[in-house]
Order: structure tokens, then C-alpha cells, then sequence
């Protein structure tokens, strides 16, 4: 467990969101030092089901995105409850959530609410679709995203039906400009004393992804389709074959091209007319895949990968997911934490004076609810009605989820 030396160390966040986006910003502001206050509904985050694998009773889903988290419950559907988290937000810096759209202003704390009462508070709300437009309020999850925002419609073999991207993409994009858009109102407020209203939707994010097909089409009017694992724009840029295992090469420009060829014995492929420059080993990619993997036939993909990166070829052997944490440089970017018996992804976020930490595991349903209220001076007994684990701590209900 490392200090709190985080250059967040001085917010205060309140975090009432659920599933993945929103979670996963406040684990951001989190390993940055923030105190991030969870608060889960009565039935508990449904991520907390979202296994096997569990620990303690809660999957391994909710355990990646609510680490250095202190956790409450609370039935906010409630008046007291309501309350009750309207003397958390009286001090805090930072709240996020997603709530259905029209949730808090059915309970009386809509946007211009939260305004008038916490003038200095930065709301930060992630939805589907946003609040208004055609699609406004409707619900969204990832995967139904990346079908409607067209990221689905470009990934895939080519020739063959749309897929999926084998990661919540569009959640984790969504709650890292969720975390930008904090951040800016945060350092904004510095000079005008006011918070603001912070939205990010998975549409949106979901659409900013689409580079380089958007500007593609943009100029020319052609709408891309599946392409395997190779690159629109820039070629050799795919996976391709070698006497093992399959090998990725991503050759940006022409120097890299030759110190590829040359590697593997093809000196003669940059002076080809069809693939002096990138432009004609696009036109004739399906030609030059043919004579390159002939000549990667006679390599080892690993020995081949660290000859080609060391010599400056952007490449990689294509690993599985026990491969990427038992390498050595994953160990050594502190990308694996451990914390007791619970172990997760490390920030990719590298500070020198304020470095991210790793301080508390994600928290047992309800396990921090009297530390939380005993730091703002609340009475527990006056709340008990909507504060359920105030007692139990991981309720029977959490651990059976």
C-alpha cells in the first residue's frame, strides 16, 4: 500500500454511478489521490453480479473499476435518503452519476437545483445518448453502441459480418472524458469560483472513436467496411504469418520499411515500384502481404519481434492475456497491483511528483457507511431507514449476488 501523495489528494467526490463508465472515472480521480465516496443503491452496484469469477462475494467486474473507494448504501429514492446525500454534496468537490434521465429532477434535484444549492460543485453525468435530442434518455450499454455509433459496422474480418471490439471501449472512453471534463471544470473553477455541468454520453464517445473512418469518408465520400486487422490508411500495417506464431507489424513510414525488409532478407521489395512509398503498398497491399509472409516464413515470431523493435519497427507478437501480465515490462510500468488478495490494473497515468497510489481494495457493500457519516458529523440512528449495511456491513444480498 502506497501513501496519498495523489495531486487529487485535496478533492472530494462523491460517486453515485453504477456499471462501468462512471465508475471507472471515479477509480481514475481515486488512484489520483481524490476521496471518492461510493454510493451504492440498496440492491448494490450490479456489477457486484457480474461473475464468476468473485472475491469475497463481489466479481471481479466491480472489483476492477472501484479500487481506493470508501462504500456506502443508500436508498436515495427516499426523502431522508435524498437528504442524506445532499449533506455529502454540501462539501464536496465533484459529483458523478448516471442516473436515468429525469431521475433527480423527479426527486427534486435536477440540474439548476444542484446549481443554486452547491454553487461550487462540478456534476459530472454519464448517459447513453444525453438528455434531449432523438434519442435522448434512452438507455445504452457498450456493445449496443458500438452497433448504432458504427464502430461495429469496421470491425471484423474483411468480407465478413460486423463484430463486436473484444472490450468495453466505448464505456471506458466515456469515463475517461468524463475524468477530462472534471479536470477542466475543476482547473477552470479555480479562476471563477463556480462548478459546472459535466456530460459525456457513450454516442458521443462512440463517434469520436471513429478515426480515421469518419475523415476518411469526410474526403471521399466512401464508406468503410471490415477490414480484418489491417489498417485503412497505412500499409504493412496487419497481422501477418511467420514460421510460429503470428506476428503484428505496424510500418509507418518508408525507413521503417526497409529495415523491415532488410531484417528479412528482402532488400529488394523498397525498390519495387509497387511499394516504394505507402501510398503504393496500400494500392497493392495484397501483394505485398504474399511476398512478405513468404519471407517470414523462415522466422520465429518472438526472436523475429525483438530483432524488429530493437532495430526501430513499430511490431509485436500476438499474446494472450496470461503472456501480457507475465511479462517483464508490465511488472516493471507497475501495471499489476496487489493489494491483500485483491489484484488489479495498475494507472497508465505517470506523474513524477504526484504519482498515482494503490491504497484500499474496492469496498465491501456498505462498509465504510458510519466512517462516511462520522466524518461529516451525521447521526446514523436518524438515517438507519435508508442506510442499508449500516450494521451487517456485506449484507447476505451483496455476497449472493
Amino acid at each position: 500500500m502506497l501513501p496519498n501523495s495523489g495531486s487529487l489528494a485535496k478533492i472530494k467526490v462523491i460517486d453515485a454511478s453504477r456499471v462501468l463508465g462512471g465508475p471507472y472515472a471515479g477509480q481514475v480521480l481515486a488512484d489520483h489521490g481524490a476521496d471518492v465516496i461510493k454510493i451504492e443503491p440498496p440492491a448494490g452496484d450490479e456489477t457486484r453480479g457480474w461473475g464468476p469469477p468473485f472475491l469475497d462475494g463481489a466479481a471481479s467486474y466491480f472489483l476492477g473499476l472501484n479500487r481506493n473507494k470508501r462504500g456506502i448504501a443508500l436508498d436515495m429514492a427516499q426523502p431522508a435518503g435524498l437528504e442524506l446525500l445532499t449533506q455529502l454534496l454540501a462539501d464536496a468537490d465533484v459529483f458523478i452519476e448516471n442516473f436515468k434521465t429525469g431521475t433527480l429532477e423527479r426527486w427534486g434535484l435536477g440540474r439548476d437545483e444542484i446549481e443554486r444549492r452547491f454553487p461550487r460543485l462540478v456534476h459530472c453525468r454519464v448517459s447513453g445518448f444525453g438528455a434531449d435530442g432523438p434519442l435522448g434518455g434512452l438507455p445504452g450499454y457498450d456493445a449496443a453502441i458500438q452497433a448504432s455509433c458504427g464502430i461495429m459496422s469496421v470491425n471484423g474480418e474483411k468480407d465478413g459480418t460486423p463484430l463486436r471490439v473484444g472490450l468495453p471501449v466505448v464505456d471506458m472512453v466515456t469515463g475517461l472524458n468524463a475524468v477530462i471534463g472534471i479536470l477542466l471544470a475543476l482547473n477552470e473553477r479555480a479562476t471563477s469560483g463556480k462548478g459546472q455541468f459535466v456530460e459525456t454520453t457513450l454516442y458521443d464517445c462512440g463517434v469520436s472513436l471513429l478515426h480515421p473512418h469518419l475523415p476518411n469518408y469526410y474526403l471521399s465520400g466512401k464508406v468503410a467496411g471490415p477490414t480484418g486487422n489491417a489498417h485503412p490508411n497505412i500499409c504493412p500495417y496487419d497481422t501477418f504469418a511467420t514460421g510460429t506464431d503470428p506476428i503484428f507489424l505496424a510500418v509507418g513510414n518508408d525507413r521503417q520499411f526497409a529495415t523491415l525488409c532488410r531484417l528479412i532478407g528482402r532488400d529488394d521489395l523498397p525498390a519495387d515500384p509497387r511499394f516504394v512509398t505507402n501510398r503504393m503498398r496500400n494500392t497493392n497491399r495484397d501483394a505485398l502481404k504474399v511476398q512478405l509472409e513468404a519471407a517470414l516464413a523462415a522466422h520465429d515470431c518472438a526472436t523475429l519481434a525483438d530483432r524488429l523493435i530493437k532495430a526501430g519497427v513499430p511490431c509485436g507478437a500476438v499474446r494472450s492475456i496470461d503472456q501480457v501480465v507475465a511479462d517483464p515490462h508490465t511488472q516493471h510500468r507497475e501495471m499489476i497491483v496487489d493489494i491483500g488478495s485483491y489484484r488489479g490494473t495498475g494507472s497508465p497515468i505517470k506523474l513524477s511528483r504526484t504519482p498515482a497510489s494503490y491504497r484500499t481494495a474496492p469496498p465491501g457493500f456498505a462498509q465504510h457507511t458510519a466512517e462516511v457519516l462520522a466524518d461529516h458529523g451525521i447521526d446514523p440512528d436518524r438515517y438507519r431507514d435508508v442506510l442499508p449495511g449500516l450494521d451487517a456491513g456485506l449484507t447476505d444480498t451483496a455476497k449472493t449476488a
